[in-house]
Order: structure tokens, then sequence, then C-alpha cells
């Protein structure tokens, strides 16, 4: 008679059991570091744009402060970015980007194309659409509130609420929706908002 050779029955759930115990204590921190990336994610973007600001801001002033005879502008990596022009009465210091056209205000489109150009390979960005949300990694908004210093708002869309059907939620223009990061382009003040806390 030939002896078999194999895993009993009771070593296969033994084996089994053993797996469902490590992956129940995995799974926990596997998901701890996913919102820990999400995290670093934005804080690491937040500082990127935050030196792409003040390297646009140095451009300007290497250039001579010039102006275009109403707007402040500079050159930057070969393309024309309009700055902020000083405002004493609003606390608007001067030099710190708008856009790559020539505006007194601020809305999402001048926030993308500061995006666009401040990154040298800068991540999917658009503003928010139903449509458009699945295909993107940030969307931008503006929060025009305060008329005298709107800012940019960069949101993490992964950090997004999904609404029933699996998309991702419209944040609007709050900075308590998902992880984001402000810019103010009348001071330079970028200010991240982390609201997807890891656990």
């Amino acid at each position: 008679m030939k002896k078999q050779s194999g895993f009993t029955l009771i070593e296969l759930v033994i084996v089994v059991v053993i797996l469902g115990f490590l992956a129940v204590t995995a799974i926990p921190k596997f998901l701890d570091l996913t919102d820990q990336a999400k995290q670093a994610n934005i804080e690491g973007m937040a500082g990127g744009f935050a030196t792409g600001i003040s390297l646009a801001r140095a451009q300007w002033e290497a250039e001579g402060r010039t102006n275009d005879g109403t707007n402040n502008t500079t050159v930057y990596d070969g393309v024309t970015l309009y700055l902020t022009v000083e405002d004493s009465v609003n606390s608007i210091r001067p030099g710190y980007a708008l856009g790559t056209t020539a505006t007194a205000s601020i809305a999402a489109v001048n926030c993308i194309s500061v995006w666009n150009n401040l990154f040298q390979q800068p991540p999917s960005i658009a503003e928010y659409s139903a449509t458009i949300a699945a295909s993107v990694n940030y969307i931008a908004a503006t929060n025009t509130t305060n008329a005298n210093n709107p800012y940019c708002i960069y949101y993490l869309k992964e950090t997004l609420d999904k609404n029933a059907t699996g998309g991702y939620e419209d944040p609007g223009t709050l900075i308590t929706k998902g992880n984001n990061f402000t810019y103010s382009p009348a001071n330079s003040t970028v200010a991240i908002n982390i609201n997807v806390n890891p656990s």
C-alpha cells in the first residue's frame, strides 16, 4: 500500500484560521498607511506649490519687478505669469502669482493655470463636474467670499466624500471637505487642511 502525502483537514483549517487572524490585524494597518499616504500627498503638494510661488516671486524680483504698465508680470519657465499688484488699503502684497491672463480677480481657471505652470509635471486638475471628477487627481475651486482676499482651494480628489452612485461629491468652496490646501495670492499664504485623519 502506498503512503499518501499531503495535508489533513485539521491542518488546512488551522492554516486558514491563522491567515484570518493575520488579515484581521494587517488590514487596519494597511488602511492607516493609506490615510497617512493621502495626508503626506497633500502636504507634499502644498510644500511644492509654496516653493513654486516663492520661486516665481524671486524671478520677478531678479527681473527688476517687471510691470506691463498695469500688471506685475514675470516670465517663469517660458510662460508669462501675472502677479499681484500692491494695494496697501486691502493688504495685498505685490509679486504673487494670479494666473496666465491679466486679471484683477481670481477664479478657478486662474488657480488651475497657476498650478499647471508652477509644477514641472503637475498632477491632473480641473474644476469640479460629475463627469470630470473621476479622471483627475485634484479638484480646484475659488472662494471669493472676501473680495479683498479671495483664495484658491486645491482638493485631493481621493479624500472627498462619495455619493450613493460611487461618484465624488462636489466640495463647493468648503475647506472642511477632504484634504486640501488653500493659496491666497494677496499675501502668498499656503495653508493645509487635513479633514480625513488617519486613525
